[in-house]
């Protein structure tokens, strides 16, 4: 007589062949269906990504122009440019500035101009040399200096601020092109990842058709 005892819960052959099973049975079928469904989702998800990003391409495009051509900024002619040295701008010469090439492009003529004026001083930099010479007109007025030497002091002072007047309208008209040059290469940038997105639903597109057909074969064949 043996003593080995069978235990029902590890025994294969005492489960009930009605019972329930913890088996999952995968099929092909449903593993293709289930490609299937997630390729056309990823489709349907890049359509979409792609026509907002190429919405968003074109309105900056628009916008970037719309507002460039209101501002009427034009190029000197390509002569002028070549007798200012700016030859790397003469294929610019003449051209109305509507496009975020042409608004980099200018800012950069700007920035020429501005050190020319300024003498290689920035707006914040010519701070100092304006508050000396204001300061020194008051000096020369309290120590009771002749009119001659306050008027000269008067119009050193007046040349500086209207230097520094000057050279912030350009800072600000440069620092505002190039403000539409970053959103104009934004807009590229987007235009690029639209067409992208295009191409990529595009070939999701062609492995779901092929899914649905090979599919079909099956069950055919089946």
């Amino acid at each position: 007589m043996s003593d080995t005892a069978t235990n029902p819960a590890t025994d294969p052959s005492s489960a009930s062949p009605d019972g329930p099973s913890d088996v999952i049975t995968i099929t092909r079928s449903g593993v293709d269906k289930f490609l299937i469904a997630l390729g056309a989702v990823v489709t349907i998800v890049l359509v979409v990504a792609g026509a907002l990003l190429m919405y968003a391409s074109n309105f900056t495009a628009d916008y970037v122009s719309d507002e460039l051509t209101a501002q009427g900024i034009t190029f000197p002619s390509a002569e002028a440019l070549a007798e200012e040295g700016r030859d790397d701008l003469a294929e610019y010469g003449g051209e109305l500035v509507d496009t975020g090439k042409e608004a980099e492009a200018y800012s950069s003529y700007i920035a020429g101009h501005i050190e020319g004026i300024g003498g290689g001083l920035s707006y914040a930099e010519l701070g100092a040399p304006q508050s000396e010479a204001n300061a020194a007109v008051q000096d020369a007025v309290a120590s009771g200096a002749s009119e001659a030497e306050i008027d000269e002091l008067q119009a050193a002072a007046d040349e500086i601020t209207g230097t520094r007047d000057t050279v912030l309208k350009g800072e600000i008209l440069r620092g505002t092109l190039l403000n539409v040059y970053a959103w104009a290469t934004v807009g590229q940038i987007a235009g690029i990842a639209a067409w992208v997105a295009f191409g990529a639903a595009l070939v999701c597109l062609i492995l779901v058709i092929a899914g649905l057909v090979h599919m079909r074969r099956q069950s055919s064949t089946t």
